[in-house]
Formats: structure tokens, C-alpha cells, sequence
């Protein structure tokens, strides 16, 4: 079974109380080193701050020469350290009230002369810790120099040091409670807003309601999240709006073709069932039109999958060079074919751009027929290619200018223009097949009659091999 994994403000709350708990650990544990230094360092001076002071205990240790610890006496030294003289065979003498301590190998090594004074911990003979300082008096008073042993219980160290660890302890304990609670109440008011966009991304693949917009206030990750969301679907609003509009479109312009193409056929089907057969020149017509008509479906067809196709397909890899003049040479053939009764004049001058081949020369062949469409029986088209602007003029009826903001919607078709074949998709191709080039493309009138229509498509900077 699948352990759950924990939300994500009480990973947070978690981590917070963590990284304090951390950070309360290293900082009790340096200040409870510190400490201990500072109570071991005035431990010794303690022990080191004795001149002068045990000599009467000094005296009475070495006349008295016991190893062991003695009783009390009413003349006790102050302060309650334990004296003790140490000989350099290893041996000691504890002064009266002292309690007796082993004697190391430093302490040795201080009797002998081989070192100075030495402070170290130890261990009295009934097995308290102690701290150490051995070291050899000054001759005074006719007395020789003794080496002496001076020491005190480490407790005096370690219950202060214990008490303290304890107190950190409690200290640091609150302190995590507090960070984790602080930490979820930070997490619980930080991630209010992410829980308002898991809310509406919730909304949203529920419902499929894309009006949902989520409020950004300032400039930092969340505000800057929800202003992508709120982008995201607005363009998936759009995208859906632009869908159901094409649908609704060719489903009107399909409609049309249709209606007639089923009345022709049921038209011919009747006729056969009831044995009275057309006459020739009406049932040549109405094959003629039936024909057209599946033409025009198929061109409606081919149109609304062009497009319905992705702006890149997923692989395609970036645009490949093509020769713009090529293009535009194989488009004119097809033109030519269809307008026969038509002159077409062209300059075509080199030029090489960035896009796809076909999508390119499609996109120019619906420019030439809608020239040859608007062209008048017997007319000129002219066209030229220099620099990287391709136009198409031609002597028609030319366009309004309150119809031209509109000859590249989809569907749109001039009213002039409704009885002419076609689609009113095909400028919509030649719009969307141009930028995606990384050009322009448009309309305008021209001079004596006519439209001229232009394509500014950018070149690359030198002639490909190979190509030309």
C-alpha cells in the first residue's frame, strides 16, 4: 500500500521546526562548551591562587606523612581544597581535612623536576572526580620546597554544567514547539493563495469553466502564478470560442453545398425510380453542378484541415531554407491552369526565406486565385517578386475599404462575392501561413482598379548551396 504523503504546509511546519531545532542544538551546544571553559578555567585559578596559604597544612602533611585522607580539624584550611605533598618515589602526604588523591605520572614528573606544575583531572581515593594542580613551593621560613598537590571536586564544574544542559534542554524544546507551530501558521497563511489556485484549478477540470480568474496582487511567485493561470484560461477560452466558432462556420458553409448536392441526387434518383428519364440537357446540367458542388466540398474540406493543422508539429524540427522564387514559379503554373482565359505577368527575382515548402506555396495559390476569381474575362494579373515582397495585382472590382479590416477572417466573404465559388477560408491560410514565415501580409487598392495584394517575407542572409 502507497504511504500518503504528508501536505505540503505541514512538510513546510516540519522543516521549519527542524532547521530551529538544528540551530538550537549547535548554539546550546557551543554555549554549554563555553561555559564549560569558563567554569573549569576559574575552577583552576582557584586551585592556582594558594601561595602562602597552606603552609601550616604543608607542615603538619609532611610531619604527619599519612597516604590516606585525615579527619578534620578545627583548624581546617579555607576555601575546603585538599592538600597533599607528593615525593618523587610516587608516595604522598596528606595534610589533616584533606581528602587524599591519586598521584599521576605528571604529578611525578612535577616531584622529579622534570616539569613545572601540571593541572589535570584525577581521582581521589575514594573514586571522586577531581581537578588537579601539582606544583613546588618556594623555600620560606626555613622550610624547603615541597611539591604540593592542590585540588577540589569537579562537581563544582559538572552540576552547574548539568543544571545548565537541562535548562537548554527545556529552552530549546519550547523553542521547536514554538518554530513548528509558528512554522504551519507561516505555511497555513503563505500557501492561502496556492490553495486558492488548487481551488480553481479543481473548478476548472470539474466544470470546464474557463471564466475563472484568480486575483494577483504584487509582483512575487504567487501573484506572478495566478497572473499565468489567469492567462492560460483566457487562452484556453479563446482557443475553445475560436473552435466552436469554426465549427458553427462550416457547419453553416457546409450546409449550403450540401442541400444542393442532396437535391440534385434526389432529383436523379427520382427520376430513375419513376422511369422518366431527364432531358439531356438539363440532366447534363445537373451532373455539372453536381460536380461543382463536390468540388466545393472538397475544397471546404481541405480548408478546414488546414486550418485545423498545428501551428509545429511536435518533431518537425526548426523551418527549412526554401526559394521563395520557386514557390511562386509552381504557383503560377497552377494558376495559369485555372485562369486560362486570364494573362498572368510575372518578374520573379530570387529570394530565399525560412517556412514550409507547400504551406508556402498553398498559401500562394490561394492569393493568384482569389486574383483570378475577381478577374474580369480577358485581364491581366501582374505579379512580382523583388526584395522580398511578392504582389499580386489585379484589374477586378477591387474591394471596399470598409471591407478590407475583414478579408482575412475566416469565412468572411464580401457580399459582392457570395454567388463566386469558394470558401472565404482561403486569405485566412495565406494570413496564418505568412506569419508563421515571420512576415506580413495584405491589401490594398490599386491604382486604376483592381486590389493589390502583398507578402513582406524575411530572407536569409545568403543564397543556400544547392538551392537556385
Amino acid at each position: 500500500m502507497r504511504k500518503r504523503r504528508q501536505a505540503l504546509r505541514t512538510r513546510l511546519a516540519l522543516l521549519t521546526a527542524i532547521a530551529v531545532a538544528v540551530a538550537v542544538a549547535a548554539s546550546a551546544f557551543a554555549c554549554w562548551l563555553v561555559t564549560r571553559d569558563q567554569l573549569t578555567s576559574a575552577l583552576d585559578n582557584k586551585l592556582h591562587d594558594v601561595s602562602g596559604v597552606y603552609y601550616r597544612d604543608l607542615v603538619d602533611a609532611q610531619t604527619t606523612c599519612s597516604p590516606d585522607s585525615q579527619p578534620a580539624g578545627a583548624g581546617s584550611r579555607p576555601g575546603a581544597s585538599n592538600v597533599q605533598l607528593v615525593l618523587p618515589d610516587g608516595s604522598r602526604c596528606v595534610a589533616r581535612g584533606s581528602r587524599a588523591v591519586k598521584v599521576t605520572p605528571a604529578d611525578i614528573a612535577v616531584a622529579d623536576g622534570r616539569r613545572s606544575d601540571a593541572t589535570h583531572d584525577g581521582l581521589a581515593v575514594d573514586g571522586t572526580a577531581m581537578r588537579v594542580y601539582t606544583f613546588v613551593t618556594a623555600p620560606r621560613g626555613g622550610i624547603p620546597p615541597m611539591t604540593v598537590t592542590v585540588s577540589r571536586p569537579l562537581d563544582e564544574v559538572t552540576h552547574p554544567l548539568g543544571t545548565l544542559a537541562l535548562l537548554m534542554l527545556v529552552v530549546a524544546g519550547i523553542g521547536v514547539v514554538g518554530a513548528g507551530a509558528a512554522g504551519l501558521w507561516i505555511a497555513r497563511t503563505g500557501l492561502k493563495p496556492v490553495d486558492g489556485l488548487t481551488e480553481a484549478v479543481e473548478h476548472v477540470a470539474r466544470t470546464e469553466d474557463l471564466a475563472v480568474r484568480i486575483p494577483a496582487e504584487g509582483d512575487d511567485e504567487i501573484a506572478r502564478l495566478s497572473r499565468s493561470f489567469n492567462s492560460m484560461t483566457a487562452a484556453l477560452a479563446s482557443s475553445r470560442d475560436r473552435q466552436q466558432q469554426l465549427i458553427a462556420d462550416a457547419g453553416h458553409e457546409l450546409r449550403t453545398p450540401l442541400t444542393s448536392l442532396r437535391t440534385n441526387i434526389e432529383l436523379l434518383a427520382r427520376s430513375e425510380e419513376t422511369g422518366r428519364a431527364l432531358p439531356p440537357a438539363d440532366r447534363k446540367a445537373l451532373m455539372a453542378s453536381v460536380k461543382g458542388q463536390m468540388t466545393e466540398l472538397a475544397a471546404l474540406i481541405g480548408d478546414l484541415q488546414e486550418l485545423a493543422r498545428p501551428d509545429a508539429l511536435p518533431g518537425s524540427g526548426p523551418p527549412q531554407v526554401v526559394a521563395l522564387h520557386e514557390v511562386a514559379r509552381a504557383a503560377l503554373e497552377r494558376a495559369r491552369l485555372r485562369g486560362a482565359q486570364l494573362t498572368i505577368d510575372a518578374s520573379i527575382e530570387p529570394w530565399y526565406v525560412r517556412g514550409e515548402a507547400a504551406a508556402l506555396e498553398r498559401a500562394l495559390v490561394n492569393l493568384l486565385d482569389n486574383a483570378v476569381k475577381f478577374s474580369p474575362p480577358g485581364g491581366v494579373i501582374e505579379v512580382v517578386l523583388t526584395s522580398g515582397e511578392l504582389t499580386v495585382r489585379d484589374h477586378g472590382p477591387g474591394i471596399p475599404a470598409d471591407e478590407l479590416p475583414h478579408v482575412f477572417e475566416r469565412f468572411w466573404r464580401s457580399p459582392s462575392a457570395r454567388s463566386l465559388p469558394g470558401s472565404g477560408l482561403g486569405l485566412s491560410i495565406v494570413d496564418r501561413t505568412v506569419q508563421q514565415s515571420g512576415g506580413q501580409v495584405g491589401l490594398r487598392p490599386a491604382p486604376g482598379g483592381g486590389t493589390v495584394a502583398w507578402i513582406r517575407l524575411p530572407g536569409v542572409p545568403t543564397e543556400p548551396p544547392g538551392l537556385g
